[in-house]
C-alpha cells in the first residue's frame, strides 16, 4: 500500500488488462523499440522512485508490473468528463507530420475543488478530426485520476506495460512548491519506425510501455497535431466558474518559480529524429481564468508558462 493510500498490485505481465483485447490474446511484450535519435542530448538524469509507493523501495519482480486499483472516485471523474464543460491552456504545432513529442513538466499539486473535476497537465498526440474519428494518446501528471471514454490509465485495455517499477495513475513525489523547490518530469511518446507501436518513455531511457498500432486508425501512419499545456473540467457546481486550479493555482506572467511550465518541446520526425518545435502557438480558451506565455532560450529550447486559479474577480 501507498502513503497516499493507493492498493498497488503486482501482476504477471502478459496478465495485465491490455491482454484482455481480443487482437492482443496470446501476444507477448515486444523488443524494444527504436528510439528517437537526439542531436544535442539534455543530459538530464532522472531517478525511476518518482511515485510514493515506490519511496520505500519496493518493486514488483522481473515479469509482473505493478497496476495501481480502481477507486470508486476514478469511476465518477469517468462519468463527468461527458458532462461537463473543460478548459485549456495550451502551446501547440500542426501542419506536418509528426512521429513523437517530448517535453518536460513541471509538477504541482493544484487543488481540485470537487469529486467530478479534475487539473491535468499532459501532451497529446493527435490524428484526424475533432469529431468520433480522433485518435489522441496522452501522457503527464493529473490532480485526482481521470478515465473518460478514451480510458484513461490501464482502465480499459491497450496500453501495454513493460515496467516492473513504474505504476501509471500513483502519486508523484515531491511536487513543487511556490518560491520553493521545482520538479518536473521528462516524458517522450513516439512511434517505433519498426513496428508502428507508440511508446511511452520516462525521463533519460526508461521504457514505460506501449500503444500498439492497432489501437489506431490515423495515428496508425502520423500525428497531425501536437499539444503541451493544462485541462480543468469545470462542473459549475455551484452555479459560478469552478476554483479548481491548473498548473500552480498562478497565472503564467508570474514566471519561474511561481507558474507552472513546460520546457524543452521537441517533436520526432519522418526520420525518427527528435527536433525542436518551429512555429509553437499558444491558445487560453479562457484567458481570465487560466492563461499562457509562450518563451524560447537556449537552455529551455520552446517553453512556456500556463496556469492560473480558475474563480476569481475576472472569472466569475
Amino acid at each position: 500500500m501507498s502513503p497516499d493510500g493507493d492498493l498497488i498490485d503486482c501482476v504477471i505481465t502478459h496478465q495485465q488488462p491490455a491482454f484482455d483485447h481480443p487482437l492482443l490474446k496470446g501476444q507477448k511484450p515486444l523488443d524494444l523499440p527504436e528510439r528517437p535519435y537526439e542531436r544535442s542530448s539534455s543530459g538530464e538524469e532522472s531517478s525511476e522512485t518518482f511515485q510514493l509507493w515506490s519511496m520505500s523501495g519496493e518493486f514488483c519482480p522481473e515479469g509482473s508490473v505493478p497496476i495501481r486499483r480502481t477507486t470508486e472516485n476514478d469511476m465518477m471523474r469517468a462519468s463527468s468528463v461527458q458532462r461537463f464543460g473543460r478548459k485549456h491552456a495550451v502551446g501547440f504545432v500542426s501542419g506536418e507530420e509528426y512521429y513523437g513529442a517530448k517535453g518536460s513538466i513541471n509538477v504541482w499539486a493544484p487543488r481540485v475543488t470537487n469529486q467530478y473535476e479534475f487539473s491535468l497537465s499532459q501532451m497529446w498526440v493527435i490524428s484526424g478530426s475533432f469529431g468520433d474519428d480522433l485518435n489522441t494518446i496522452e501522457a503527464g501528471w493529473q490532480a485526482n485520476a481521470y478515465q473518460t471514454t478514451g480510458c484513461y490509465n490501464l482502465l480499459c485495455s491497450g496500453f501495454v506495460q513493460t515496467n516492473n517499477r513504474i505504476a501509471i495513475g500513483a502519486a508523484i513525489s515531491p511536487t513543487s512548491s511556490y518560491n520553493g523547490g521545482q520538479f518536473d518530469i521528462s516524458l517522450l511518446v513516439w512511434k517505433d519506425p519498426k513496428h508502428g507501436n507508440w511508446w511511452l518513455e520516462f525521463g533519460s531511457g526508461v521504457l514505460v510501455g506501449y500503444w500498439p498500432a492497432f489501437l489506431f486508425t490515423h495515428l496508425r501512419s502520423h500525428a497531425s497535431m501536437i499539444q503541451f499545456g493544462g485541462e480543468v473540467v469545470n462542473s459549475r457546481a455551484s452555479g459560478f466558474h469552478t476554483a479548481t486550479q491548473m498548473g500552480s493555482g498562478h497565472f503564467a506572467g508570474e514566471g519561474f518559480g511561481k507558474a507552472s511550465y513546460f520546457r524543452n518541446l521537441q517533436v520526432v520526425d519522418w526520420d525518427n529524429s527528435l527536433i525542436p518545435l518551429s512555429n509553437l502557438k499558444v491558445l487560453a480558451d479562457h484567458p481570465n481564468c487560466y492563461n499562457i506565455q509562450g518563451g524560447i532560450n537556449r537552455v529551455w529550447g520552446n517553453y512556456f508558462y500556463y496556469g492560473g486559479p480558475g474563480r476569481n474577480v475576472r472569472c466569475p
